[in-house]
């Protein structure tokens, strides 16, 4: 199938609540600025002419708690851009922290999805540790480029909360900080590009990682919609979330200190309520505004938005604020523009005091809006006032500190305060537009799909299959075994590989062998082999993908369960007629031996001694003269259909060639087999069995002669016929 032209980009968010319309943003900790960015960046990609198509793919949560709109499959975003909503894991809300063991399951359903669509992304851009795990798996498989933003790094974040007070353990059980940091590693060693927001996020924030060296970095500040936040107009009126602030506060026409974040300990309100509650000019000159997402009940929220708010309405209660701090319990999205408004028709300051703030989203909506702000030193928001000269930076662990930079902005003159807020608007417009931020974007993209048409065409010299994998567009699949089937007559091998470049669009062409990969590579090389699309290896304990040889990860885990080799080895250490082969033919999920079959114990025998151990393991015996010990997962065949449900392949689309005792399980059931001319006695007892063709012809003969008696690529050609009937 031919791709339409223009990119086709896939973005990765699987956590939170996402929604094109009316986001939630602030809702939970999982509904924070990477909501807003994604949306925004999908949207803003979707506009560009030189894009064909743009998929938010994110999960799909079908729990009445959450409202129905996070169960539709498609939202549309605009005619090209659109969010995609997978199920994978429990069908009900889980916070980030939970998804890991679900993670899997959306490689897979993703996998799927881009069958659907018939054409594989151009790239994949993950976002936060979940979201380029998932983006690392599809990209090694797909062989198709990642993209990573973090959004928010586990190394920084950890760092913060450990200067906070909190233990060690406590931020292990709360935010499985250690699998995240992990992942982030390999992220920074395998993506294409990295995109952050800032210089100090590349030189601070990632220079924390062992891998730092080995990402491709890329400083591509985010946008904001300037046709959303900008300063009122002599039009203005009052807009209605205005009652919902004052009716809180005993002076409203006070300037505002304005907060607009998640409930979060990172954000560090506590430190500036604590400033606030400390200060009593302050508190004289200005009303502190609090917008912290959406709440019904404290009690029933989670740990750590429940502990923060518990935390602020004590220390309200404590410095006696009643009257001077507005903390609304609901706003919508079109509400936070008019908040920024608001703050600056009362000459406000904008505030963010946390912890880290990666890069800081609603600091550039202040500055859109004409709102002076003070923020915190760590992370982003440095970049920002240099760019936008509108306002201060601060030690988010002083909250005197805190106070002093607010008291600043709001004792400024007229002409100050004015300066301050028309440099931000102008700084704005320069530095931080969706229309710079994805032309900078685009440009990095097309620069990333150059470098790899590169290395791929210097990657495996002679090997001619290169670019994204064809896996979710192929209508068909040959799998066949290496020795003594596909290889043994040159000639035969021409005429088969000269088929399958003939039928390439439609046809892909994978290996099952009992050899390692590095063998079977060897091997497949010296017979000038077309590089596989895939290859099962080692008796099916293994799969790769493509001329890099991608591993799959997924089957790696599916076959893990209960797989204990240590065990099993020592086991077989006394079994007389057992010789462990060469150290290179042994792997992770492969015992393989050399069999002497007058003094080896029975086959059924070894699996009793086997259960008797309380251990599991298929044993594959071939040509009476090898026992392979797998996995009870492992083997051909199993690997066979755990492909056609990883891509999408109904069975009797894959067409299956062997010709030995290890080829058995492959060639039996829903699958199309052929049995070559060639075979050993072994699969005879396969003759006359459902779908298994037995060929006259010898090697790769055999295959095409079964290929034409299956129309598996439509009509036999004549040569092939002709050789058939000689």
């Amino acid at each position: 199938m031919t791709p339409a032209p223009g990119l086709y980009i896939c973005l990765v968010s699987p956590h939170g609540l996402i929604r094109g319309r009316d986001p939630e943003l602030g809702q939970d900790a999982d509904t924070g600025g990477q909501v807003l960015y994604v949306i925004e960046l999908a949207r803003a990609l979707g506009e560009r002419r030189d894009v064909k198509q743009v998929d938010l793919i994110t999960r799909k949560i079908d729990d009445a708690s959450a409202g129905p709109d996070y169960a539709a499959e498609i939202e549309p975003l605009g005619p090209k851009a659109r969010i995609t909503r997978l199920p994978f894991g429990p069908s009900r809300y889980l916070r980030k922290e939970l998804l890991w063991g679900h993670l899997d399951l959306l490689v897979d359903r993703a996998l799927a999805y881009f069958r659907q669509q018939g054409r594989a992304p151009d790239v994949i851009h993950g976002h936060y540790a979940d979201g380029g795990y998932v983006a690392g798996e599809l990209s090694r498989l797909l062989a198709v480029p990642q993209i990573h933003t973090g959004h928010a790094l586990g190394r920084a974040k950890r760092a913060r909360l450990l200067e906070d007070g909190m233990k060690l353990e406590s931020i292990e059980r709360q935010f499985n900080m250690n699998r995240r940091i992990a992942v982030e590693e390999k992220v920074l060693a395998s993506a294409s590009l990295i995109v952050a927001s800032t210089r100090q996020e590349v030189d601070e924030q990632y220079g924390l990682y062992d891998n730092k060296r080995l990402g491709r970095f890329a400083v591509v500040p985010p946008g904001t919609d300037t046709r959303r936040f900008f300063p009122p107009g002599k039009g203005w009126t009052p807009p209605p979330i205005q009652r919902q602030v004052d009716r809180f506060l005993d002076d409203p026409e006070k300037p505002m200190i304005l907060a607009i974040s998640r409930a979060a300990r990172v954000k560090n309100l506590s430190a500036l309520v604590e400033a606030f509650g400390n200060d009593a000019e302050l508190q004289e000159l200005a009303n502190l505004v609090l917008i912290l997402g959406n709440r019904d009940d404290i009690q029933r929220m989670e740990d750590n938005p429940r502990g923060v708010l518990t935390e602020l309405l004590l220390a309200l209660d404590r410095h006696d604020l009643y009257g001077r701090v507005a903390l609304p319990k609901r706003h919508r999205a079109e509400d936070v523009p008019e908040l920024y408004r608001l703050a600056f028709r009362r000459r406000g300051v904008f505030v963010n005091p946390g912890l880290t703030e990666m890069f800081g989203l609603t600091l550039i909506e202040a500055a859109a809006s004409g709102v002076p702000i003070v923020a915190t030193r760590h992370g982003g928001p440095p970049d920002i006032i240099k760019n936008c000269r509108n306002g201060l930076l601060v030690n988010p662990l002083k909250p005197r500190e805190i106070a002093r930079a607010l008291l600043t902005v709001l004792r400024a003159s007229r002409h100050e305060w004015r300066e301050w807020s028309t440099n931000g608007v102008r700084g704005v417009a320069q530095h931080y537009t969706w229309q710079a931020h994805v032309d900078r974007y685009l440009r990095l993209v097309a620069r990333v799909l150059r470098r790899q048409r590169k290395t791929t065409r210097r990657s495996r010299p002679g090997l001619s299959i290169s670019g994204p994998s064809r896996l979710p567009t192929v209508e068909r699949v040959l799998v066949t075994d290496i020795d003594d089937t596909l290889i043994g007559d040159r000639d035969g091998l021409q005429a088969l590989l000269a088929r399958l470049e003939e039928k390439r669009e439609k046809g892909a062409f994978g290996i099952a062998t009992g050899r390692t990969i590095d063998s079977a590579m060897k091997v497949l090389q010296e017979w000038n082999v077309t590089a596989p699309d895939f290859i099962v290896s080692s008796v099916g304990s293994e799969i790769h993908y493509g001329p890099n040889l991608a591993s799959d990860a997924g089957w790696a885990r599916h076959i893990r369960a209960l797989w204990r080799r240590e065990a099993l080895e020592e086991l077989f250490r006394p079994l007389p007629g057992l010789k462990l082969q060469a150290r290179t033919s042994q792997r992770e999920f492969k015992l393989s031996y050399v069999v002497d079959p007058a003094s080896m114990p029975a086959p059924a025998e070894i699996r009793r001694l086997v259960r008797a151990a309380g251990l599991t393991a298929t044993l594959i015996h071939t040509q009476g003269r090898f026992l392979d010990v797998l996995p009870m997962r492992a083997s051909k065949g199993r690997a066979v259909r755990y492909l056609s449900y990883k891509w999408g392949l109904p069975l009797n689309r894959i067409v299956v060639a062997g010709d030995s005792g290890n080829d058995e399980e492959m060639l039996r059931g829903d699958t199309l087999a052929i049995v070559v001319g060639n075979h050993s006695p072994e699969l005879e007892k396969l003759r006359g069995s459902h779908q298994v063709y037995f060929s006259k012809q010898r090697f790769a003969w055999g295959i095409l002669e079964g290929l034409d008696h299956y129309h598996f690529f439509g009509k036999a050609s004549a040569s092939s016929a002709a050789r058939s009937a000689s």
